[in-house]
């Protein structure tokens, strides 16, 4: 009776020096294991007129197809918008036709629902790229963006960048009645 004893105990330290060390090395394998998506922000240059914008993006690896939601919540909208003009930089390289850009009444998705264009707004579409190569995007929506309770946005369907790295988009916006452009906000998109 001992030397069973003795010999399951031999053969249990024997298993525990095989398996242990096989489920430690192989865990990770089985485990698919997601990107963290933090909720912190850093800016080198911060100063109290920069304003954080939200955005959405369905994709964010390089050259993959990309939808890319640039919202324009009711909070970062203080008076009805004849033109909103889209700061586009220079390192952002991807390809922008009028076609593959739309604006829309948008409901924004969360832990509940999906971020998806309730109804299209009718605007058109201008862009411009100066001497130095910065382009921007001129919106001109045929009635102007009321100052409501509805957030809107703006929509690139495109090619992700050969390039990963931070993007960042600046935006401006005419106000009903003056002349001059007003910074609404910047938004900051990722690429891995």
């Amino acid at each position: 009776m001992l030397k069973i004893t003795k010999k399951h105990t031999l053969n249990l330290k024997i298993l525990r020096f095989f398996i242990i060390p096989t489920i430690l090395v192989l865990t990770p394998f089985f485990n698919n294991i997601q990107d963290a998506k933090a909720g912190l922000e850093f800016q080198w240059n911060q100063d109290d007129s920069y304003r954080r914008l939200r955005w959405y993006q369905k994709e964010n690896k390089r050259r993959f197809r990309n939808k890319i939601y640039f919202f324009l919540r009711p909070s970062d909208r203080r008076t009805d918008l004849l033109k909103i003009n889209l700061a586009i930089p220079k390192t952002f390289d991807s390809t922008l036709n009028n076609e593959k850009i739309s604006f829309c009444k948008v409901k924004i998705g969360g832990f509940e629902g999906r971020t998806k264009c309730l109804e299209d707004i009718p605007a058109d579409f201008e862009i411009k790229t100066d001497e130095s190569g910065l382009s921007s995007l001129d919106i001109y929506p045929y009635s102007p963006i009321p100052s409501n309770k509805d957030s809107y946005a703006i929509v690139f369907k495109i090619f992700n960048p050969k390039k990963s790295g931070l993007y960042q988009f600046h935006s401006y916006g005419q106000p009903k009645g003056k002349s001059f452009l007003n910074y609404l906000g910047s938004w900051t998109i990722v690429i891995d």
